[in-house]
């Protein structure tokens, strides 16, 4: 299977950054958060969205006055 060549752009950081700022300001409040949903995903894998929250108790002195 061969690339096809004729959809190859060439183009700089700023200019990647600029087309994906614009994209992310059209974007749906659900687009976004399927967005947030998936790299949460990848980077801490499926527990971090359906797993529930850790409980902990922690217990400090208070100085007496």
């Amino acid at each position: 299977m061969k690339m096809d060549r004729t959809d190859v752009a060439f183009t700089d950081q700023k200019t990647l950054q600029e087309e994906d700022e614009k994209y992310w300001a059209k974007a749906s409040t659900d687009e976004k958060l399927e967005m947030i949903t998936y790299l949460r995903e990848c980077f801490y894998g499926t527990e971090a969205t359906t797993g529930r929250l850790q409980r902990f108790f922690e217990f400090a002195e208070q100085e007496q006055r």
